[in-house]
């Protein structure tokens, strides 16, 4: 849908300080992305819960399966989930064989969080499906198209990154606190 560019949008300022702009759900970028969020994991929810698998485990699955072995502080960060909840959705990991925690041997106070060989074996049907819902999520539009959104979405999540201090690694920087 085609913002009239005459009218107040929520996605910006106000046009008029006399009146406010009316909050249209789909025209705010807040509503849309979390609406494309929650259809994202129904789809994906759709596809892997039969291999046993949530979308609550899934960036986590994802993050090591690019580096396996990481504390739960870490995986955290790369994640971007507060530890707390890291901590009850690792616990459930480790209940459906996804994963085990060890002692860290560099430092015995930490626990570093490995894949189990269940885990490793669904890497490629947990990819697939993750594949194949993108692309019916970016079904009709060109590659340039794609590629423009997927810019788009880096420099958004970059500007509200940089708002809470963090650094695109996931590490809160202390200089900007």
């Amino acid at each position: 849908m085609a913002a009239d560019p005459a009218r107040p949008s929520s996605l910006g300022p106000r046009v008029s300080a006399q009146e406010p702009a009316p909050f249209v759900r789909q025209e705010s970028l807040g509503y849309q992305v979390n609406h494309l969020a929650r259809l994202l994991a129904q789809a994906l929810r759709s596809r892997i819960e039969e291999l046993g698998v949530v979308p609550g485990q899934f960036a986590q699955l994802l993050a090591l399966y690019e580096q396996d072995g990481l504390t739960q502080s870490e995986l955290s960060r790369r994640v971007r989930i507060e530890q707390p909840t890291m901590a009850v959705t690792l616990k459930r990991m480790e209940r459906d064989g996804l994963v085990e925690r060890v002692p860290d041997p560099s430092d015995r106070r930490q626990a570093l969080v490995l894949l189990t060989e269940r885990a490793r074996r669904l890497e490629g049907d947990l990819t697939d499906a993750a594949q194949a819902i993108n692309a019916e999520a970016v079904d009709g539009l060109s590659a340039a198209e794609i590629s423009a959104f997927m810019r788009t979405l880096d420099r958004l999540i970059g500007n509200l990154e940089s708002e809470r201090s963090v650094r695109p690694d996931g590490v809160d920087d202390p200089t900007k606190s």
